[in-house]
C-alpha cells in the first residue's frame, strides 16, 4: 500500500489546551468539536459548508493559528495586520506526515486587498505583483504561490470570482491536488462544493458532520431558483 504523504493528518489538542470552555470561539460548536475530537484531513481537499454564522471562517482561522500563517492572508513570512481579531490556536498542534512539504498560504476574501497591497509595497525582486482585479488577484496569488505538496487555507474564494472566475480556481485546485497538495476551504458555492473527490463537512449547531453534495441546502436552493427564479423570489417578498 502506497504511503500517503499529505502535508497534515491531523489537528489535535495538545498537552496543555489554551481553550476556555464558556468563551469564543469554544462556544461555536464546530470548534469545541474540534479541540475535543480532532480533525482528521485526508489527502486533497476538504470543503466546509454552512450557513453565515455557523463557524466555517472561525474554523479556518484557528488553523491558520495552528499553523503560524499570517491572520490576514498569506504565509508563515508575511507580516501585516489591520487588527487584532482572530482566534488563537486554542492549544491545538499538527500532526504531519513524515517527510511532507510544510509550505503553507492562507487566502482569506475579507483581507485579500490588504494582502495584496502589502506584496505590492514588499516585492519579491524577481516576480513583481501586477494590477488585477480582485477575483484575478486570488486566483494569481493562489497560482503563483504554489508549491508541490504544500498546503492551503482558502476562505470563501466565490465572494470575489465569477462564474468563469470559479471555474478557474476549481481547475486550480485540480492540478494543486495532483501535485500532492491539500486545502481546506470555506464555500457557499454549490460549484466549488462539487469540485471531484472533495471531502465535503458540513458546520452547524450540530459540530461538524460528514456531508454529500447532492444532500446539501446550498445546492437544493439553488436548483429551485434556477428552475423557477421568479417564483421562488416571489415566496421571499
Amino acid at each position: 500500500m502506497a504511503v500517503q504523504r499529505q502535508p497534515i493528518r491531523r489537528i489535535k489538542a495538545g498537552t496543555s489546551s489554551g481553550a476556555d470552555v464558556g468563551s469564543w470561539p469554544m462556544t461555536v460548536p464546530a470548534v469545541a468539536q474540534i479541540v475535543r475530537d480532532g480533525l482528521e484531513l485526508p489527502p486533497g481537499v476538504t470543503i466546509l459548508v454552512g450557513e453565515n454564522g455557523a463557524g466555517k471562517s472561525t474554523v479556518i482561522e484557528i488553523l491558520a493559528a495552528v499553523l503560524g500563517l499570517n491572520a490576514e492572508g498569506g504565509s508563515t513570512n508575511t507580516r501585516h495586520q489591520t487588527r487584532s481579531s482572530e482566534p488563537s490556536g486554542l492549544g491545538l498542534v499538527v500532526e504531519r506526515s513524515p517527510g511532507a512539504s510544510k509550505w503553507a498560504y492562507y487566502l482569506r476574501d475579507e483581507t485579500l486587498h490588504g494582502l495584496y497591497t502589502y506584496l505590492e509595497d514588499n516585492p519579491n525582486p524577481t516576480r513583481p505583483e501586477p494590477l488585477y482585479h480582485h477575483g484575478e488577484a486570488l486566483l494569481e496569488i493562489l497560482s503563483s504561490r504554489t508549491s508541490d505538496g504544500g498546503f492551503y487555507l482558502i476562505d470563501e474564494p466565490d465572494a470575489a470570482l465569477s462564474f468563469q472566475g470559479t471555474l478557474t480556481l476549481v481547475a486550480l485546485l485540480g492540478e494543486l491536488v495532483e501535485s500532492g497538495a491539500q486545502a481546506v476551504i470555506a464555500t457557499h458555492s454549490p460549484i466549488i462544493a462539487a469540485l471531484p473527490n472533495a471531502n465535503l463537512l458540513e458546520i452547524g449547531e450540530w459540530g461538524i458532520r460528514a456531508a454529500s453534495w447532492e444532500d446539501l441546502d446550498l445546492v437544493s436552493n439553488w436548483q429551485r431558483f434556477l428552475h423557477d427564479p421568479q417564483t421562488y423570489l416571489r415566496h421571499l417578498i
